[in-house]
């Protein structure tokens, strides 16, 4: 199956730009049920993903506009083509324009 990561990176910032929240998201790739889930997510400018912590491997491969990760004391500000690959420690990310990006999770196996 083919997925053009560039379409639905467009189409879902222009959803996020029009929505109250400034955001969207779809996943492409696996879910709740799967080891690997891939989703884009589009921010409008000064939105953010909530803090929060993963118990597995997360990165961020950036699609259109900038990002900024934050980690604690510690933070890097990614443009597409930039891939981020997030701390195992609590993080969020930040829309320092209207974004689009992969957020790739893959949980541990047992």
């Amino acid at each position: 199956m083919r997925t053009s990561l560039n379409a639905l990176a467009r189409d879902h910032l222009g959803v996020a730009r029009a929505a109250s929240s400034g955001r969207s998201a779809v996943t492409v790739h696996g879910g709740h049920e799967a080891a690997l889930r891939q989703t884009v997510m589009a921010l409008r400018a000064g939105e953010h993903l909530h803090e929060h912590e993963h118990p597995g491997e997360v990165t961020v491969q950036v699609l259109l506009g900038r990002v900024r990760l934050v980690a604690g004391p510690d933070s890097w500000e990614a443009s597409p083509g930039d891939l981020l690959t997030m701390p195992r420690r609590r993080h969020r990310v930040e829309a320092l324009e209207d974004s689009a990006f992969l957020f790739t999770t893959a949980l541990r196996l047992p």
